[in-house]
């Protein structure tokens, strides 16, 4: 195995990510979620929110895709995530995704991350903690030679 990488608290990284029709309804035929919240106007149209609203995991996923592809990176395997649901999130909406370190076990390369997604009027829609097992990153990055820029 390679070096062990060494995390900070307080160490972060963020991805931009913006929400399309295209991409929700990719999201629906995916998961299988096809409540018409999210695909048909004029049900969404009657509801609270007044308008087709993305799925709250389809938003979550974006913290995966943070996590597995920028920070920690390749080789993170996820052990657990909680997810707060706590605003909708609309087609077009522009969401930022952040991961923060708050626990760092170096002895058993257990990360915990707070995690949350925010919207451009800047407001959390979801909040949550991940924890990864990030033993495997350095041994991944030093044979394909994936550049540890957030070290």
């Amino acid at each position: 195995m390679g070096d062990i990488v060494v995390y900070q608290l307080g160490q972060t990284d963020s991805l931009i990510r913006s929400v399309t029709a295209a991409e929700v309804e990719r999201f629906a035929e995916a998961s299988g979620d096809t409540n018409p919240m999210h695909l048909d106007e004029t049900f969404a149209a009657t509801t609270r929110f007044g308008r087709r609203i993305a799925h709250g995991m389809l938003g979550a996923s974006y913290i995966s895709a943070l996590i597995g592809t920028r920070f920690p990176g390749p080789g993170t395997i996820y052990m657990s995530q909680t997810l707060n649901f706590t605003a909708p999130v609309f087609l077009g909406d522009e969401l930022t995704v952040t991961a923060t370190v708050i626990r760092y076990q170096a002895d058993k390369q257990i990360l915990t991350l707070a995690t949350t997604v925010t919207n451009a009027r800047g407001r959390q829609v979801i909040g949550g903690e991940a924890v990864c097992l990030v033993a495997d990153i350095a041994r991944i990055r030093a044979s394909t030679a994936i550049p540890a820029a957030v070290l």
